[in-house]
């Protein structure tokens, strides 16, 4: 039986992957792990493949069960952990057989723990992507968060680190009061006044309840935009512009006063004016950063966001081989 068995399924787990890419010109938002970096190594300390399903849950992770011989690794927020009520250690191989139970308990800092177990969850892809689009019901299992009573089958399972390999201290990623997000500034940023943008990067904006797998909601200035006489096919409001494609990661400012960062559930497109676009490296940060959390924003450009995209995957590649031995 190549299942494990959910006890409960904490708040709010999902079944992700790395994405459901090269669809965005249908409107299909790639969903997948918010925290790639987490994600990745969750897999990394079980023997998968780096993108191999895993599951994030936020704020309260799952108890589940386990049927067989695995082993299994917590990463991401900094969480209670325990194996049959026993504390257990994060970024660490785990190894657990049959009856065995892994737990939650309460957060300590970020936002989204992952769960990884050798083999990976073999839920049915759908376009080529295991991850959940809980908006239109598609893809993890069964579409949805994960509920009490669910039985989620596994893969086979590979060769696994040793029992006990750790993450070094030094690959650990900080929970920092304060989330600096490095943020390219474009598309419609021009529909902003020069003190505005100023004002936008010299604010810092506290998350608000609003703040999930779609987008999170920030609250803290005012942006006042240019005036102008809208464009035709444009709405009424200042922050409307002629409908356009939203890169993930991209900051909204409808009305001026609450900016949205658009994340990986979120639409494809729309007409709200978007000031610019967190780098995908610091994605990873604002994943963490959980309702209440405080985000500035530095302004950067493309060569840079390509560079620390370039920095996490060299980052990665560093920490495959010493947990490779």
């Amino acid at each position: 039986m190549n299942e494990v068995l959910v006890r409960s399924g904490g708040l709010y787990t999902t079944v992700q992957d790395a994405g459901r890419d090269g669809h965005y010109a249908i409107g299909m938002p790639p969903s997948g792990a918010m925290d790639r970096y987490s994600f990745t190594i969750a897999n990394l300390l079980t023997g998968n493949p780096g993108s191999t399903a895993a599951l994030e849950a936020t704020y309260l992770g799952p108890e589940l069960e386990f049927t067989d011989s695995r082993t299994v690794a917590v990463t991401g927020a900094n969480s209670s952990v325990t194996i049959n009520g026993a504390s257990a250690p994060m970024w660490t191989s785990l190894r657990v057989g049959p009856g065995d139970v892994l737990g939650f308990g309460p957060l300590k800092t970020g936002a989204r723990p992952y769960v990884a177990i050798s083999g990976g969850l073999d839920v049915p892809e759908y376009l080529n992507s295991r991850s959940t689009y809980k908006l239109t019901g598609i893809g993890g299992f069964g579409g949805r968060a994960l509920a009490e009573g669910d039985r989620v089958p596994l893969g086979r399972a590979q060769d696994a680190p040793a029992e006990g390999t750790t993450v070094p201290e030094e690959f650990l990623p900080e929970f920092p009061d304060v989330v600096e997000l490095r943020l390219v500034v474009g598309l419609c940023s021009y529909r902003l006044t020069e003190n505005a943008l100023n004002s936008f990067f010299d604010t810092t904006w506290k998350v608000t309840k609003d703040a999930d797998r779609i987008g999170y909601r920030l609250r803290g200035g005012t942006i006042d935009f240019v005036e102008r006489q809208q464009p035709f096919g444009a709405g009424s409001d200042p922050a409307n512009v002629v409908d356009l494609g939203y890169p993930i990661g991209s900051v909204q400012i409808p009305g001026g006063n609450e900016p949205i960062i658009l994340l990986n559930d979120a639409v494809t497109g729309g007409g709200y004016a978007t000031v610019g676009t967190v780098v995908s490296a610091d994605r990873d940060r604002i994943a963490q950063t959980g309702t209440g959390g405080y985000v500035r924003f530095n302004a950067t450009d493309v060569d840079s966001a390509v560079q620390a995209r370039q920095d996490r995957d060299a980052w990665l590649h560093k920490l495959r081989t010493v947990l490779s031995g």
